[in-house]
């Protein structure tokens, strides 16, 4: 078979420290699924958390969780080989998947946000508007419209003919583009299509969900003003910490090269380990009920 290698790059003394990584990342990636297992485990068990609220953020979790496996495994069985290389169908959907699963984040927050906004701003109307078949419709399009927009851009790309073979990088992101002989045009615009779509305009749907909420709770009374602290600020910390990720993610694909190996390196690294880690700590320590029960599960 004719298969095609990618060397990944983007590795720093692998050689000297490659136990020290590995246990390290090992350690992160057994903690990113226990803590986060655990609060899905919660939400699942308790029928008072059977609430939407408390489903997105258990479909959230598991997203996490998904986009974590995606790259976690081919880490640490790099950390461990002697050559760090990919195939290109294997990165190309390693790519795939870390697109995919980072717009079904932003879908999701913009789900949740949609959620809270309904809850503060028409509660009369919240038992009608957030029924079962809402919450399902929103978590099927959370995943599958990322899916369709990000598949339809890999099969495309994967088309392309390269001309390096070299990626910098630890695992397959938008640094493939840097890979290919000539970036088609229709390549660039479908792409940035696609980021308006999933990840820009779901971002600018939740700054207008919570600018309503917080016009609506300045104007109300102070339970109305607690309730959306309590329920909002989570959700918000989460949004300013995945988008980070997104944000750096775009600066090291336009300043590759003014973007030391090391920084990137070490950059990248806290970026896999802490993001998945915040959702699960922030959620399990900032929403009263779902405390409440980890607390209790561990006494």
């Amino acid at each position: 078979m004719n298969v095609t290698y990618i060397t990944l790059n983007g590795y720093v003394e692998i050689e000297k420290y490659r136990y020290v990584y590995f246990l390290i990342m090992f350690s992160s990636y057994i903690l990113i699924l226990s803590c986060n297992t655990t609060v899905v485990y919660v939400i699942v068990i308790h029928k008072n958390l059977h609430e939407p609220m408390y489903i997105f953020i258990a479909a959230l979790l598991i997203n996490s969780m998904l986009f974590s496996t995606a790259v976690y495994p081919k880490l640490l069985i790099d950390f461990l080989s002697e050559k760090q290389v990919i195939t290109y169908q294997v990165c190309i959907f390693q790519t795939y998947l870390f697109y995919s699963l980072s717009g079904s984040e932003f879908m999701l927050l913009a789900a949740m946000s949609y959620d809270r906004y309904v809850s503060i701003c028409k509660p009369l109307q919240y038992p009608t508007i957030m029924r079962k078949t809402t919450v399902s419709g929103f978590l099927v399009l959370a995943w599958l419209v990322p899916a369709c927009h990000i598949g339809a851009g890999m099969i495309l790309f994967a088309h392309l003919k390269l001309c390096s073979f070299t990626l910098k990088g630890i695992f397959c992101n938008n640094s493939v583009n840097y890979l290919l002989c000539v970036v088609s045009r229709a390549l660039l615009i479908y792409g940035s299509v696609a980021l308006f779509n999933i990840a820009l305009l779901p971002m600018l749907f939740i700054l207008y969900t919570y600018t309503m909420i917080l016009i609506v709770a300045y104007k109300s009374c102070g339970e109305v003003r607690k309730k959306a602290a309590q329920t909002c600020l989570p959700h918000l910390l989460v949004l300013i910490n995945y988008s980070c990720l997104v944000t750096y993610d775009v600066i090291v694909v336009v300043l590759e090269s003014d973007i030391s190996k090391t920084l990137r390196y070490v950059i990248t690294l806290y970026i896999i380990m802490c993001s998945p880690l915040f959702n699960p700590i922030i959620y399990g320590l900032k929403m009263k009920e779902i405390y409440k029960h980890v607390k209790s599960l561990f006494h």
